[in-house]
């Protein structure tokens, strides 16, 4: 299956607009009840680094193949967060924080199947990228 370039950019900005839907979930940082769920994790200076994250996403979407070490570093940084949702979804309720508020409790919902999505996407393109080099 050959995938095209453009295509895979696309996949880099997608990646990076899902970050900024944080902004959405939590109401431009206004939502209490994201951070007081996970204060170690997603406190508004942990939301806005995912806003961060998202924008080095898009700006590395027309010239990834020139940064295969760090299209590796956003798989690191994805699964990272994926395993710290799986570890949050053990000793947490997404009932209890939908009953506080449905945006977070949406966010909390959906926000790891998010990084692990993308986790797979990044880690296939810095493979990619490996192969290509050979």
């Amino acid at each position: 299956m050959t995938i095209k370039n453009e295509t895979i950019s696309k996949g880099f900005i997608i990646a990076g607009l899902m970050n900024m839907a944080v902004l959405a979930f939590s109401r431009f940082f206004t939502n209490p009840v994201i951070p007081e769920s996970d204060p170690d994790v997603m406190s508004n200076f942990g939301l806005l680094m995912i806003i961060v994250w998202g924008l080095a996403y898009i700006s590395v979407a027309k010239n990834y193949q020139n940064v295969k070490w760090l299209v590796a570093v956003f798989a690191v940084e994805k699964l990272i967060y994926g395993l710290i949702w799986i570890k949050w979804m053990f000793g947490n309720s997404v009932a209890d924080v939908f009953a506080k508020d449905k945006m977070a409790g949406l966010f909390y919902g959906v926000y790891g199947v998010n990084d692990w999505m993308f986790f797979i996407f990044f880690l296939w393109v810095f493979i990619r990228l490996l192969k290509s080099q050979n």
